[in-house]
């Protein structure tokens, strides 16, 4: 190929590169747009609203706190009323406050390392630092991580015993998101904690959305805490908080995880507006996850049925028995057809039965994430099945038209 024919067709991908992000930047637009103008959806998430109904919820967070107190300053104050409120939440002596999840556990594992000795973190490769930090672990604090399986559920307690090398924490994320939401059984992370400390290590759970497993486990959240050395919480995954995280364990890991805290940048001047949120999360959102929970699982039988009743050859709810108020949904149809029809039906009926992206799973196959939370729990089941019918229409026109 002569140099002028590889420069034009190196041109031609990047001009069908540009196109296809053009292409997805406009369609998430478009989602955006239709879900916040859905009059029913079976989740709204604070974090796509107007700027306008962020401050509005900020200002009712308010009513929750002593507004006559002095403001914080570099986590005092309100920042310091909510660590303790987290740490006897989760029985633990106390916790800190991080602006990031992702900053959070890196001080919490890598405080465990110094302990330990040891930087190797067995974890599953789907948990949310192999997946989604673009490897923060190794290449900010210097940690090693080592899978404890390649299967796409949760480790068991005889992998966790067959690591063929040591390791110093084992990290269990609590749902695995990117596997489906999955949580082990009670007595499964019984197990797996115990197995851990069979090696010599300590247990952190990543906890971003552990507030609403509890409802699975038929545990409180202290009883689920206490298997584990350390934990880490969200504040805005299922709390509605404008961000945040804690991390919760023994005082002097607390302690020294402070100092990391600041080393890392993470000592922010004044973060009243996230502590005050987060306060009326666990205030407000905290007590209503186990129905969020209860009914993802009416959700889920009524979607099974209504793509059936539809029609559609094959569909995957899973897990089929929602661990959590989220889990997956699988179809046998190429996403970006999928995607558009899940658009237009939000657009023309005015109703977001799927409202977040759909993604590849292999050829013809895509899935999305389907989550249940306060507007859902008006959802029936037969308004399910009317949804999924309406969705299936304009589904099979764009099969037509693709």
């Amino acid at each position: 190929m002569s140099d002028t024919a590889e420069q034009a067709e190196q041109s031609d991908r990047a001009t069908e590169a540009a196109t296809d992000e053009e292409r997805a930047l406009t369609r998430r637009a478009r989602r955006t747009a239709a879900n916040r103008a859905a009059e029913r959806a079976l989740a709204r998430y604070p974090f796509t609203e107007p700027l306008r109904e962020r401050l509005a919820f900020l200002q009712e967070a308010a009513g929750l706190y002593d507004l006559d107190e002095p403001s914080d300053m570099y986590g005092n104050g309100v920042v310091e009323v909510l660590e303790k409120r987290v740490a006897a939440l989760l029985g633990k002596e106390a916790a800190a406050f991080f602006p990031t999840g992702t900053m959070a556990q890196q001080v919490a594992l890598r405080c465990w390392a110094g302990r330990t000795g040891d930087p190797t973190v067995a974890l599953h490769p789907l948990a949310h630092p192999e997946m989604h930090e673009r490897d923060a672990f190794s290449q900010v604090s210097g940690l090693r991580p080592v899978h404890v399986t390649s299967e796409p559920r949760q480790p068991t307690a005889d992998e966790v015993r067959d690591v063929p090398e040591p390791f110093g924490t084992l990290m269990l994320e609590l749902p695995l998101r990117d596997a489906g939401f999955l949580l082990p059984s009670w007595e499964e992370l019984s197990a797996l904690a115990e197995a851990a400390r069979e090696r010599d290590a300590v247990v952190h759970f990543d906890g971003a959305r552990l507030w609403e497993s509890a409802a699975h486990f038929g545990r409180p959240l202290d009883e689920i805490a206490d298997l584990a050395d350390s934990v880490y919480v969200s504040f805005y995954k299922s709390l509605d908080g404008l961000g945040g995280a804690a991390v919760a364990g023994p005082k002097t890991l607390v302690d020294e995880a402070k100092t990391w805290r600041h080393r890392y940048g993470g000592m922010v001047f004044q973060q009243f507006p996230t502590a005050l949120t987060a306060l009326a999360g666990l205030d407000r959102e905290l007590p209503r996850l186990p129905s969020y929970v209860a009914h993802a699982r009416v959700i889920a039988d009524a979607l099974r049925e209504g793509f059936a009743a539809a029609g559609v050859p094959w569909v995957r709810v899973h897990p089929e028995r929602p661990h959590t108020n989220e889990f997956q949904l699988w179809l046998p149809y190429d996403p970006d057809v999928v995607m558009e029809a899940a658009i237009r039906h939000t657009e023309e009926t005015k109703t977001a039965l799927f409202g977040n992206p759909w993604g590849a799973r292999g050829p013809g196959l895509s899935v999305t994430e389907v989550s249940v939370r306060a507007a859902g729990l008006e959802w029936t089941a037969d308004d399910v099945k009317t949804a999924v019918a309406d969705f299936v229409v304009r589904l099979e026109e764009d099969l037509k038209g693709s």
